[in-house]
Formats: C-alpha cells, sequence, structure tokens
C-alpha cells in the first residue's frame, strides 16, 4: 500500500526535526545486512547515545535541505540508513565502524560532524579518537603536573635540611667519642 503524501510530509518533518539538531550524523549503506545484525546494530547504536533509521533517499534529501547537515544530501543514494546523535561523535563512530569490521554488509558512506563533511576514512578516523573521558583525564594530569612538582621542590627543602642536620650530628659524635 502506497504511502500517502501527507504522511511522507510527516516523515519529513520528523526527520529534518531530528537531523537538524543531530551534531554527528553518519550515512551508511547497509545492503545484504539481515535483520538480526540490524537490530543488533541498532542497540549498539543506542549504547552510544544515538539512533539508526533506514531512509527512503528522496525523503531524506528534502529532510536535510536547510539544516547544517545539507551537505549530505548529494550522498543519499543505494540502500541508505542513517545514524545520528548529539553528544559524542566519537562513540557514534567507533561503534559504528568496529560494527563494520565484523559485518561487511555494512559500510560508511559519509558523515557531517558537527557542520564539517568528512569522508569514510575520516569517520574510521575519527573512531581511533580517544575518547572523551580520557582525553579528560589526560588534561586533568597536564594540569596536575606544575603544581605536584612545586609541593614536591617544596617538600624537598626541609628534608633535605633535616637530613644535612642529622648527618652534622653523627659527625659530631663520631669526632667527640
Amino acid at each position: 500500500m502506497p504511502i500517502t503524501r501527507s504522511r511522507k510530509e510527516e516523515q519529513v518533518a520528523s526527520l529534518a526535526e531530528r537531523l537538524g539538531a543531530a551534531e554527528s550524523v553518519v550515512l551508511l549503506d547497509f545492503k545484504g545486512l539481515d535483520a538480526p545484525r540490524a537490530t543488533e546494530l541498532r542497540r549498539q547504536v543506542r549504547a552510544a547515545s544515538a539512533e539508526y533509521r533506514v531512509v527512503k533517499n528522496r525523503l531524506a534529501r528534502r529532510a536535510v535541505a536547510g539544516t547544517p547537515n545539507a551537505l549530505l544530501g548529494r550522498r543519499f543514494r543505494g540502500t541508505t540508513a542513517v545514524a545520528y546523535g548529539g553528544e559524542d561523535p566519537v562513540a557514534l563512530a567507533r561503534t559504528l565502524v568496529t560494527f563494520s569490521k565484523t559485518e561487511p554488509a555494512l559500510a560508511v558512506k559519509a558523515a557531517v560532524i558537527q557542520g564539517r563533511e568528512i569522508d569514510s576514512d575520516g569517520v574510521k578516523a575519527l573512531a581511533e579518537l580517544p575518547t572523551k573521558e580520557a582525553l579528560q583525564a589526560t588534561l586533568l594530569t597536564l594540569l596536575q603536573t606544575p603544581a605536584t612538582q612545586l609541593v614536591r621542590a617544596l617538600q624537598a627543602v626541609p628534608r633535605d635540611l633535616l637530613s644535612v642536620l642529622a648527618q652534622a650530628e653523627e659527625k659530631k659524635r663520631s669526632n667527640d667519642g
């Protein structure tokens, strides 16, 4: 049964709202991906705080027109699915690239991350970046290092003075004895 025009307009509006608000949008070719594996992919994408949706190319082109993700409009060809989210583009890219390594039927076409279009190799490079938490931990360590070194230097002066005084007293006792 064909979809009515009003239903198509609703789908376009819904997709435009979701894709327009997404910080990262990844287009995927899923030709040959069976239903159980697609369900597993959806579960993994949800775990990365994102969504996965199979789209009709014509409707998707209309949905991204006028949004920051309009750069992807020309990429909607063939079998197309969209994974999109706003929180962590690295986690989404890592999820998709890891899944595509075990499932050759899934291939990354392109992506728009925070308004910048990247190709499939760029998505793979993005997936290799450390997590946000790892970067924050590294930054915190770098910020703490000078303060830690200053505390150690300040503690060394009294400790070394005490050591010198103890050695001087020991030397005095050995000379007296």
